[in-house]
């Protein structure tokens, strides 16, 4: 068995190893610029959309939030109320 005295060269030489390395380097720089996920890519909570919701160009009804909170209490109130009346009537009808 005989031994080579040096290790052949690498196919291509020098110039293919710069060039694969180089590529190498361009394929990790726009891995590194992708964006990681959707939010960071401006999908499901970008500013954009998010705005169009309070601006007058958002197609729907306009409602004031103001009036969005006196409805709310008043629909906690008739349902308390409700469970009250539920209450005292059961108590009265009961005995």
């Amino acid at each position: 068995m005989s031994t080579p005295a040096s290790a052949p060269p690498a196919p291509g030489g020098p110039r293919s190893a710069v060039r694969r390395r180089a590529t190498q380097q361009h394929q990790q720089n726009v891995a590194n610029q992708r964006p990681s996920s959707t939010r960071a890519a401006g999908a499901g909570g970008s500013s954009s959309t998010m705005l169009k919701l309070y601006t007058d160009e958002a197609a729907g009804l306009i409602v004031d939030p103001m009036v969005v909170m006196v409805l709310s209490i008043g629909f906690i109130l008739s349902v308390v109320a409700l469970h009250i009346i539920a209450k005292i009537t059961n108590k009265l009808i009961g005995n």
